[in-house]
Formats: structure tokens, sequence, C-alpha cells
């Protein structure tokens, strides 16, 4: 079998008690079919021309040779190194795919101004730019196209011989770059962004890189009848049930966070894919199911919240089990294809468990409206209320900076969370000079005595960042920036990269103010020095 699911304790029996009625109701197959119905009156509109990733292996069949062959005449013309400009899932899958095949990719999900540079300074003389947009305007893939554009001319390289396009048919850039000259590739206009991994979107830029995708929709494939049927043993039903209905005790509360641990497997970064995935399908209308990316020694590991799911990603489920026990455990195995597939599916059945649509991400825009506006305006930095250090700090509530020290603020917001709460910790950094800064969501787990999630800004946006405004209040957000001397103009706009994010960061943390969710934001000013005062401050 392509994809194996193990479980035991309040997973287990979620799944005794939930999937007969899945199986009762015809839910898979329901799914199968593109029935709208599933989810809700008020979701049949959008599920109605949502449920394209259902078909998706078979859809996505004929872009394998046009992808080779894109391939194989960039190489013949020396071009070999593919960089990605997409945010969310036109990423996040691209990047799975790529780091478990062992083969690069530059993803450039950020608008740090360094990051951007990084990308523009390692060479371009061998490189393919694919730009991936579902909607072809945001705004982070814009003023990234925009700069690769003026990058490439200024060293005398055509931009159309080296730029691929994919997009929804229709969409503002399908019509720009079509009239460009670019090549283009469309996608499926009936499946959103996070679903899209075997669309276009996943494929494209995989596949110029030198991945096997016809192998990946052959993994996927093998899994299709295992998902389709109104079965007892189907995973992507066991899974969809253990992961929304699984509860602290037979009476108590529903867990809502995922703990999702990688433990042998080969798949490289699959929990960041799963967390966008369930993240903004789930947290809405005050519900939701929040996914927690851990390492197996993370502190949630040994402390075992009350609330806190834990999934176990494994090579061999059946055998992992019978080697070590992990009780209360999801464990879980399968190929990358067979991973996509049951976890799209099991997100959409975790919608219809939670009686939301796994559709919209009605709270997503309100960040980027808040942005634009800044954007607009562009006022100046409200002043830090204090410095410690060299790091600025600033809070939503000044009762938070009473301590006028950085630990002293960082308690006074653990002390916001509720018993059932989050710490959510966002870095608008350039990752590549500050990659350790992840290491910060050990130390604040370890403090907080709660679960924790990291977020590369602005990237996170487009996926937890729903869950955010629209999952349950339960979080509390401690917001990283740095102040650089490095910046990048973005061709044709008024703004630059160091505008963007600053907006973006404000922007988010403005519209989560708003929703009455308390936020700190620390802002480094000297990265290599000031990273360390953070550390010892989280502890």
């Amino acid at each position: 079998m392509s994809f194996e699911i193990h479980t035991s304790g309040a997973p287990k029996a979620a799944i005794d008690e939930v999937v007969p009625r899945l199986v009762g109701e015809l839910i898979a197959s329901r799914i199968t079919n593109g029935d709208p119905t599933v989810w809700g009156e008020s979701a049949e509109a959008e599920a109605a021309v949502r449920l394209g990733w259902v078909d998706a292996v078979s859809v996505s069949r004929p872009l394998v040779p046009e992808i080779v062959a894109l391939r194989d005449e960039l190489a013949a013309k020396g071009v070999t190194r593919v960089v990605l400009a997409g945010m969310g899932g036109s990423s996040l899958a691209p990047e799975v795919i790529s780091q478990t095949a062992g083969i690069d990719v530059t993803i450039l999900d950020s608008t740090s101004p360094g990051q951007v540079l990084a990308a523009i300074d390692a060479g371009l003389s061998d490189v393919v730019l694919v730009v991936s947009s579902k909607s072809g305007s945001t705004v982070e893939t814009d003023s990234q196209r925009r700069t690769f554009e003026t990058a490439f001319r200024d060293i005398g390289i055509d931009p159309v011989e080296r730029i691929v396009v994919v997009t929804d048919p229709g969409s503002p850039l399908d019509a720009s770059a079509r009239e460009a000259g670019y090549r283009v590739f469309n996608a499926d206009p009936n499946v959103g962004g996070r679903y899209s991994a075997l669309t276009a979107f996943g494929l494209v830029p995989s596949g110029l890189a030198g991945v096997d995708v016809a192998e990946l929709l052959d993994e996927a494939e093998a899994t299709l009848l295992q998902v389709a049927i109104d079965s007892p043993e189907n995973p992507a039903l066991l899974l969809g049930a253990a992961i929304a209905a699984s509860r602290q005790s037979p009476d108590g509360p529903r867990r809502d966070k995922l703990g999702l641990i990688t433990d042998g497997t080969h798949i490289v970064g699959l929990p960041d894919w799963i967390e966008q995935l369930v993240a903004e399908s789930t947290g809405k209308e005050g519900t939701g199911i929040l996914p927690v990316v851990l390492l197996p020694v993370s502190p949630e590991v040994d402390s075992r919240p009350a609330d806190l799911q834990l999934v176990r990603l494994v090579d061999d489920a059946d055998e992992f089990h019978l080697r070590e026990r992990h009780p209360g455990e999801i464990l879980v195995s399968g190929t990358l294809g067979a991973q996509f597939l049951v976890w799209e599916y099991a997100t959409a059945i975790a919608g219809h468990l939670l009686g939301i649509n796994p559709f919209d991400q009605p709270d997503v825009e309100s960040a980027k409206v808040a942005a634009r506006g800044l954007l607009d305006a562009r006022p100046a930095p409200a002043p830090a209320a204090f410095e410690q250090d060299g790091v600025e700090v600033r809070a939503s509530d000044p009762a938070l900076l009473a301590s006028r020290t950085i630990a002293g603020v960082l308690d006074a917001l653990w002390a916001r969370l509720p018993e059932d709460g989050y710490v959510s910790i966002q870095a608008y950094v350039d990752r590549l000079e500050m990659p350790q800064l992840q290491g910060l969501r050990e130390l604040v787990a370890a403090d907080s005595g709660r679960p924790t999630t990291f977020g590369w800004g602005p990237r996170f946006l487009h996926s937890t960042g729903q869950y955010h405004k629209g999952g349950p209040a339960q979080g509390v957000f401690l917001q990283i920036l740095e102040r650089t001397d490095v910046d990048l103009e973005i061709p044709g706009r008024p703004f630059t990269f160091g505008q963007l994010i600053e907006a973006q960061a404000a922007g988010d943390a403005g519209v989560l103010a708003a929703h009455g969710r308390p936020v700190v934001t620390l802002t480094i000013t000297e990265p290599q020095d000031d990273v360390l005062d953070l550390f010892e401050a989280a502890q």
C-alpha cells in the first residue's frame, strides 16, 4: 500500500466513533464525485469550483511531456537552475518535492530585500525564473518578477527566454505574460492554491529542476482507489477523523492542535506543507486545527499538552509501531504523492466534521488590505517603547511593556495565554542570514509552556495567517523584524522591498490587535549580535 496509518488511544477512539458515520454518509465517494453539498449550504457555491484537485492526477498528466520538453530545451542552452517566485502553496509544494528528490530549487517566497538580492547575486546566466501565482496579482510574486525582469535585461538577457509563468487561465498575469511572449502553463482554476501540489503549481518548477514528476503522479494514482471509496479502511477517512475529532478525554474538548513530527522519513519538509494546508483550510469561524511543526526532541513532545494531538511521519507506520511504542499518536507513512493526496482528502473531510468551508480564506485579505494602506500612506514607524541591547520593543497593549525588559515583556505576553493557548513567532527577516532564528521556537515553547509555531514572514500570511485571525482566539504573537541598510527598488512601484515587508508586518500586527490578539514586536538592529540577546531573553 502506498499510504499507511496506525493509531491508538484518543485518535483511535475518534476513528471508531466517527468513521462509520462518514462511511454511511458516503463522504469519500461524494468528494471524489465533486459533490459540493458535503460542507453545507453556505459552502456550496465555493466548493462547486474548488474540487478540481480530486482529478489532479489525470488532468496533470498531459503537462509532463511539456515540462520535460521545456527542461530539455533550456538545458540545451545551458539553463539548468530554477528560481521559484511564489507564495503559500505555490512555493511549499515544490519545496517539498525538490528537497525530497535531492534537487536544488531556489525558493523565493520572501520580500526581504536581502533575500531577493541573494537570489540575483548568485548569478543569472544559467537561471530560469518560474513565476507562480494563482490569482496573478500576488504583490510579493509580482514584485519579484519585476525585479528579475530588470536584472535579466541589465546583463543582456531577454526575460522572455528566462521566465516561465504558472497561473490560472484568464488571470491578470495570464493576460500580461502572454502579451509579453512568456511561456505560460495554466493550472486548473477549480483548485485552490493550498490544494495545488499535484497541479502545474507543484509540477512545473519541480519538473524543470529535474524531478521525475511522472513518478510523483504515479505515487498519487496508486492511492486514488484507497481514498475514493466509502470503506472503513479508507486512510483519508481515518486521518480526517483522527485529526478533527480526537478528544482530550472521552467527554472532553477536542484536541485542536496538531503536532507534526518527522521521524526518519525520507520525505523532507512535509510538515510545512501540511501546516499551510490544514491551518488555512480549517482556521475560521472561531474553530480549526492548528498544526505545530515539531522536532522529535521538542518540549511539546515531552510535556504532551492535553490539547495537542501528535502525528509522527515515519518510513513504515506498521513496522515503526512494532519497533517503538508511541501510545496515543497518529503514525503515518507513504510516498510523497500519496501523502499529498491523502492529506488533501483528510483536510476536506476534517472541514466537513468541523462544519466549516475548507476552501475559502475569509481572513487572509484583511492583512493584505492593511499592508496596502500602509504602503499608500507610508507613515513613520511608531517609536519604540524602549530599546534593550539593540532590540527595539513595541507592543499592541502598553500594559505588556511595564517591566521595561525583553524578558519581562515576554513573560507578560505568556501570561496572556489561556489554558488552551498557543504562541506564534513570526520572523520578518532575511532567513538566509538568520536561519538560527528558527531555534527560538524551542526556547519559547519551553519558556511559555504552550505549543509554539514559527513562521517566516510574509510567507505564513498566505497560510497560517488565516488561522491566526479566523481560528479560536487563543494565540499570542511575537513578531521579529530587522532594521537593515540593505534595500532594493521594485521596478515600476513607488515602494521598495524594505518598505513592503515592513508594511506587511505592521499591517498584520494591526489586524491581529483589532481582533483582540496580543502582539509584541521586537526589531533587531544588529542582527548577528541581537539574535543572541533574544535567545537569552527567551530562556
